[in-house]
């Protein structure tokens, strides 16, 4: 018996084929750790528990990476009120991630790569998309340009012409070439304290 997916760019159910005859290679987002999962956080958890234990079921080897969005604005935030320090703060919160977890009985993943862990690669990354002219600098930020990147939305069938601008974050706050394009690196302020790294 076969196993069918959805795929996106088809639109259609299409037969399940890994890139390597008998191992699939699995990512999921993981959570932002400023504070306590939620219900609707561990919906998600859930779903990609139920699919790898099918997909083990099946017979395949299964090796499943979930990302831990470590620093973020509300993260900053909480650290810079509690006077304490980024590692302190988030470890916390691994910790709970992780018993809840184990009390609802989810199988844990391979490897749980933390964002600051990778902000090397990050920089890297963005450099070579500002080398390639898709991505730009303004203010020490750094942002992708939608419309410089042919075929951007294609993959989700996404009309980018009915994006609304602002539609998550206020306009006003950022010098972007396009309010559609987003942020890949944001500039120190002030109010970060001394969480900093260099930018690209």
């Amino acid at each position: 018996m076969t196993i069918q997916f959805y795929d996106t760019p088809s639109r259609a159910k299409r037969i399940f084929e890994p890139l390597e005859p008998g191992k699939v290679r699995m990512y999921s987002c993981g959570p932002t750790v400023w504070d306590y999962s939620h219900i609707g956080n561990f919906r998600c958890f859930l779903f990609y528990d139920v699919l790898k234990r099918y997909l083990q079921y099946r017979g395949f080897e299964v090796e499943h990476v979930m990302n831990l969005t470590d620093v973020d604005d509300r993260i900053v935030q909480k650290v810079n009120d509690d006077c304490t320090t980024l590692d302190a703060y988030v470890q916390t919160y691994i910790d709970g991630f992780h018993e809840d977890i184990d009390a609802l009985g989810i199988v844990p993943a391979d490897h749980y790569p933390r964002a600051t862990r990778h902000i090397p690669d990050m920089i890297d990354l963005i450099r070579r998309l500002i080398d390639n002219g898709v991505a730009y600098e303004r203010d020490g930020s750094v942002y992708f340009a939608i419309t410089r990147f042919p075929g951007y939305g294609e993959f989700a069938h996404l009309d980018t012409s009915g994006m609304r601008d602002g539609a998550r974050v206020d306009t006003d706050k950022y010098d972007k070439d396009d309010p559609r394009d987003f942020v890949l690196w944001k500039a120190w302020i002030e109010a970060d304290g001394e969480l900093a790294w260099d930018s690209p």
